[in-house]
C-alpha cells in the first residue's frame, strides 16, 4: 500500500463515470452519514483501488466492488485511510479484471466549522440559534464529504439524494426529481447532473427565503438568503438573469443547466464559489440593501456575480485539466466579469477600474517569491496558496493584453470555438492558445508562453537618442535586484496625441527604432504636446521607465489633463513602483504626485490615495521629523476633490463620485485632518440618535467610522463603544464588515490590542476577523505580539484554508526593518506550517523591500526641501 503515499496524483487504474451519493446530515449533533456507489471503468487489471478521502470514517465491511459482466462481488482484504495523503486505499485478495463495475462504500463524517468540505454555518431564526449544512469543495475538499476521485480531470455525472428534516430547504446542483416526506424527515432526490468535476458538486440544507426570475430562454434563476432578507437578493437576481443572456451571446453557447440558484451563506471563507447550478456566496457578495449598502457594495455584488457566472462556461463546462491551469478558470472569469459589468452598467466606466486588478498583479509579481501563472502543484495542500493575485489578477491582465493585441472580435470568435471544442471535458493552457492562434493567424503560443511559464514581468526603459527611441527590457523586481526574465512584449506608443501611434513586438533585450516621421519636431517642441507615452491605456502587463526629458514632458501632460485617465494612472503607478525599487527618488515621486492635485477620475485618485498611505508609512519610518509635512502635503492633494464632492450625495451624481467621496474622506481622516474629524464626529452623533438620518449615507460611513476611531483611545472609549453597539445591532453583513475594517484605525496601541482580541471573540464570524487586521502604524508591534500569542488558536481555527495566509501577510508585511524580518522568520521556523510557506516568504520579502526603501529615502538630500515646499504650496 505504501507505493501510493506521497504521490501528487491518483493512480490511473480506474476511471469514475457516475456517482450515486446519499447523504444524511444531522444539524443538531453536527455529523453526517452517507453512502456512495461509483460506476467505474477499470482500465488496468488491478488488486488496488485508490481514491481520495479525508476526515471520514469508512465502514470497512460496507466496501465492495461488483463486476458488471459477471456480477461477481469483490470484497477488499484491507481498507486503509492515509490521512496525510488524503487517500483511501482498497486492497483486494484477487485481481479485478478490466471492465465496468460499481464500487460501493458507506461512511460517516463531521459537519466541521472550518468552512470547507461539508460544514456547518450558524444563523438565527426567530431568536433561536440554528445550524445549516453547506458544502465548499474547491479546491480539493469533496473528499471530506464522500470518497471520490477528487481531481478536476476525473469528470463524472452525479445523482444526489438527501435525507433532511422536512421543514428545511435542501438544494443541490440540479432541480428536484422527487421528494418523499415521512413525518419529520424528507428524502429529496435530484436529477442527474451533466458531466462535471467533484469540486463543483454542492449541497445546502437550511431555512431560506428566495426571489425568482427566468431568463428569456426559460432558465429558472433564484437568489436564496436568510429568512427576512429576500428583498436584498433582487439586485443580484437582476444582474444574474441579464448576465446569463450576455454570456450566452459572448460564448455562443447557452447555459447548460435547467436552473441556476445563488445562495448567501453566513459563514463562508472565500467571496463566492461557482458550483454548477448552485453558486454559494458570502452575504456581502450577494445581498444589496438600498438603504444601507454603499455604491462600492453594489459594484462588488455585480462583479462577483458576473465572475461566478462566467465560470459556468469557463471552468464548469470546460474545466482545467489540473490545478497548474487554475489561472485559466480564475484569470478568465476575472477579466470577463468586467466585460459583463461594462455591458450592464456602462455608466460605471468599469474598465478603468480594471487597472486596480492589474496593479495588484504587478505588485505581487514584482517579488522574487512570486510564482509563474502556471505553477507546478505536487500536493493538495499547495493549491490554496495559488488562489492569489497571480492566478486571478495577472491572469486577467495577460488575457486583456492578448485581447487588445488580437482585437476584440477575433478574440471572441476564437474563444467561442475553444468552448465548443472542449465542452464537457478538460483543457490546458495550450488548448486555449491553439484556438486563439487558429482564429487569429498570430503566433499566440510563442507570444504568451513567456507570460505564463515564467514568473515576473519586464520594465521597458525608453530614451531618446537623436531621432531614435531606444528600448531596453529587463525583469522588474520591487527589491531593485537584477532579474533574469525575457519576454515578447506587445509595445504600444502614442506621440503627443492619441491619433499618432505605433505598435510593435519587442522580442529582443534591446531595440532602437527610427521614429523620425512620428516624432517630427516633437523632441525639440517645448509646447504641451511633445509627450511620448508607452503602454497606451495600460493594456500591457509591464512597467515603463522614461528618461528625464520624457518623464518631465509626461508630468506636464498629466497636469494639463492631456492624457487619458488610464495613462495618468499608469505613469503614477510605474513611478511609484520604480521609487520603491530604488530606481527613482522619492523626491521625483512626490513632485509627480503634486501634478495630480486637480485629478477628478476615480480610479486615478483611488490609486493616488493608496500610494499616499504607503509613502506616509515609509516616511514615518525613514524621516519621522518630516512626517507632518508629508501629511499636510497629502491633505492638500485631496482637498480639491473633497471640496468638489462635499459630504452629501448630489442628485444624479455619477457612480464614480459616490465611490470617491467615501475614499477621499476616509483618507483625510487617516491623515488626521481636523476639519474632517470634527465633521465626522457630528454626523456620527446624529446617526447614533437616529439610524435613518440623511447625515450618514452608506457611502461615507466607513470614513466616519475611521474618523471616530482616530480619536478613540483606552481612556476615551466612547466612540469605540458606540461603534460596537452599532455592530451588535445590525444584521447586515456589509455594515458589520465596514465597522470591523475601521476599528483598528485607533492610534492607541492598548485599544488596538482590545480590538484584535475582539476579532477572535465569538461576536465576530471567523471569516470576518481578517477585516480587523489593518492596524495603524502605531499598532504594528502590538499586532505582531498578539499574533504570536494567539498563533496556536489562529492556526487551529484557520489552519485548513487560505484565510490563515491573510493573518500572516497583514501583520508581518507592514514592517520595515531587517530585525523584524529576522524575528518573524525565527518565530515561524519554530511554528512551521506548510500551507503558509509561500505567503511567509512573500511577507518577509516585503519587509526587506520596505527596509531598503527606508534606507534610500534617508539618503536623499533634496527630500526635506521638496516636501516642505509641496506641503505649503498655494495652488
Amino acid at each position: 500500500m505504501d507505493q501510493f503515499k506521497g504521490q501528487p496524483r491518483l493512480p490511473k487504474f480506474a476511471v469514475p463515470k457516475r456517482y450515486d451519493i446519499r447523504l444524511k446530515p444531522d444539524l443538531i449533533e453536527c455529523r453526517f452519514s452517507g453512502s456512495v456507489s461509483v460506476n467505474l471503468d477499470i482500465v488496468i487489471a488491478t488488486t488496488f483501488i485508490v481514491l481520495n478521502a479525508a476526515e471520514l470514517s469508512v465502514t470497512n465491511d460496507s466496501v465492495s466492488f461488483t463486476n458488471r459482466d459477471s456480477s461477481k462481488v469483490f470484497k477488499p482484504s484491507r481498507v486503509e485511510l492515509f490521512e496525510n495523503d488524503e487517500i483511501l486505499v482498497l486492497e483486494f485478495p484477487e485481481e479485478i479484471p478490466v471492465g465496468l463495475g460499481v464500487l460501493s462504500i458507506q461512511f460517516e463524517g463531521i459537519l466541521n466549522d472550518k468552512m470547507k468540505g461539508f460544514y456547518r454555518s450558524k444563523y438565527e431564526h426567530n431568536g433561536e440559534k440554528r445550524n445549516m449544512a453547506v458544502t465548499q469543495f474547491e479546491p480539493a475538499d469533496a473528499r471530506r464529504c464522500f470518497p471520490c476521485w477528487d481531481e478536476p480531470a476525473c469528470k463524472a455525472t452525479f445523482k444526489i439524494t438527501l435525507d433532511v428534516p422536512s421543514d428545511l430547504v435542501a438544494l443541490s446542483n440540479m432541480p428536484i426529481a422527487e421528494e418523499k416526506i415521512d413525518r419529520n424527515l424528507k428524502t429529496v432526490t435530484y436529477q442527474e447532473s451533466p458531466i462535471m468535476s467533484t469540486y463543483l458538486v454542492a449541497v445546502v440544507v437550511g431555512l431560506f427565503d428566495y426571489v425568482e426570475d427566468h431568463t428569456s430562454d426559460g432558465v429558472k434563476v433564484r437568489v436564496y438568503c436568510q429568512v427576512g432578507k429576500a428583498n436584498q437578493g433582487k439586485f443580484a437576481l437582476d444582474v444574474a438573469v441579464k448576465t446569463l443572456g450576455l454570456y450566452k451571446d459572448y460564448f455562443d453557447t447557452p447555459y447548460t443547466l435547467p436552473k441556476l440558484d445563488m445562495i448567501a451563506i453566513p459563514d463562508f471563507a472565500a467571496g463566492a464559489m461557482e458550483n454548477y447550478g448552485l453558486v454559494t456566496y458570502r452575504e456581502t457578495a450577494l445581498l444589496y440593501d438600498d438603504q444601507n449598502s454603499a455604491a462600492a457594495n453594489k459594484q462588488r455584488v455585480a462583479i462577483v456575480v458576473a465572475h461566478e457566472l462566467a465560470h459556468q462556461w469557463f471552468g464548469n463546462l470546460v474545466t482545467m485539466e489540473w490545478w497548474t491551469h487554475l489561472w485559466l478558470n480564475e484569470g478568465f472569469a476575472t477579466w470577463v466579469s468586467y466585460l459583463a459589468a461594462d455591458g450592464l452598467f456602462p455608466e460605471w466606466k468599469i474598465w478603468s477600474q480594471f487597472l486596480h486588478e492589474c496593479t495588484a498583479g504587478l505588485r505581487l509579481d514584482g517579488l522574487a517569491e512570486s510564482h509563474p501563472i502556471e505553477v507546478e502543484i505536487n500536493h493538495a495542500r499547495e493549491i490554496d496558496e495559488i488562489f492569489d493575485a497571480i492566478s486571478y489578477r495577472k491572469g486577467a491582465s495577460v488575457i486583456r493584453m492578448l485581447q487588445s493585441y488580437l482585437g476584440a472580435e477575433c478574440f471572441q470568435r476564437s474563444l467561442a470555438s475553444y468552448i465548443k471544442r472542449h465542452a464537457c471535458s478538460n483543457a490546458k493552457t495550450e488548448d486555449l492558445w491553439a484556438a486563439l492562434e487558429e482564429g487569429s493567424g498570430e503566433p499566440v503560443n510563442k507570444l504568451m508562453t513567456s507570460w505564463t511559464k515564467q514568473q515576473g514581468y519586464p520594465v521597458v526603459t525608453v530614451k531618446v537618442n537623436n531621432q531614435n527611441l531606444e528600448f531596453d527590457q529587463s525583469q522588474f523586481l520591487s527589491s531593485g535586484a537584477q532579474g533574469e526574465g525575457h519576454w515578447i512584449i506587445p509595445i504600444t506608443l502614442c506621440f503627443g496625441s492619441y491619433d499618432v501611434r505605433k505598435n510593435f513586438l519587442l522580442q529582443t533585450k534591446t531595440e532602437t527604432r527610427d521614429v523620425k516621421e512620428l516624432l517630427g519636431s516633437q523632441i525639440a517642441d517645448k509646447g504641451g504636446n511633445s509627450w511620448i507615452k508607452l503602454n497606451v491605456e495600460q493594456a500591457g502587463f509591464y512597467r515603463v521607465k522614461y528618461d528625464e526629458l520624457l518623464a518631465a514632458k509626461l508630468r506636464h501632460a498629466v497636469e494639463k489633463q492631456l492624457l487619458s485617465p488610464s495613462d495618468r494612472f499608469g505613469i503614477l503607478d510605474d513611478t511609484y513602483a520604480l521609487c520603491m525599487a530604488g530606481k527613482e527618488s522619492l523626491t521625483s515621486l512626490i513632485n509627480l504626485m503634486g501634478a495630480y492635485r486637480e485629478e477628478v477620475d476615480y480610479t486615478v485618485l483611488s490609486n493616488l490615495i493608496s500610494i499616499s498611505h504607503k509613502v506616509g508609512s515609509i516616511a514615518a519610518d525613514a524621516v519621522p521629523d518630516l512626517l507632518d509635512y508629508f501629511k499636510q502635503f497629502f491633505v492638500n492633494l485631496f482637498q480639491f476633490s473633497a471640496e468638489r464632492l462635499g459630504w452629501d450625495p448630489k442628485p444624479g451624481e455619477s457612480h464614480d463620485d459616490a465611490l470617491l467621496r467615501g475614499e477621499i474622506l476616509t483618507s483625510l481622516a487617516e491623515f488626521g485632518h481636523d476639519q474632517t474629524l470634527d465633521e465626522a464626529s457630528k454626523r456620527f452623533q446624529a446617526f447614533l440618535e437616529d439610524r435613518n438620518t440623511p447625515l450618514l449615507p452608506p457611502d461615507i460611513r466607513r470614513a466616519v467610522y475611521v474618523a471616530v476611531m482616530k480619536r478613540a483611545s483606552k481612556s476615551n472609549r466612547l466612540g469605540y463603544e458606540s461603534l460596537l453597539k452599532v455592530y451588535r445591532e445590525t444584521d447586515l453583513s456589509q455594515e458589520k464588515t465596514r465597522i470591523l475594517g475601521s476599528l483598528a484605525s485607533s492610534l492607541d496601541p492598548d485599544l488596538i490590542l482590545e480590538v484584535l482580541n475582539f476579532m477572535l471573540s465569538s461576536e465576530v464570524r471567523s471569516q470576518d476577523a481578517v477585516f480587523g487586521l489593518g492596524v495603524s502604524q502605531e499598532g504594528r508591534d502590538v499586532a505582531w505580539a498578539w499574533l504570536k500569542e494567539n498563533w496556536e488558536h489562529i492556526s487551529k481555527t484557520y489552519g485548513g484554508g487560505f484565510l490563515i495566509t491573510r493573518f500572516v501577510s497583514a501583520v508581518v508585511s507592514p514592517f520595515a526593518s531587517l530585525e523584524k524580518a529576522k524575528e518573524a522568520e525565527d518565530f515561524f521556523a519554530s511554528h512551521p506550517m506548510p500551507s503558509i510557506a509561500r505567503t511567509l516568504k512573500q511577507s518577509l520579502e516585503r519587509v526587506n523591500i520596505n527596509a531598503n526603501w527606508v534606507q534610500s529615502v534617508q539618503n536623499e538630500k533634496s527630500l526635506a526641501d521638496a516636501i516642505k515646499e509641496l506641503a505649503y504650496r498655494k495652488y
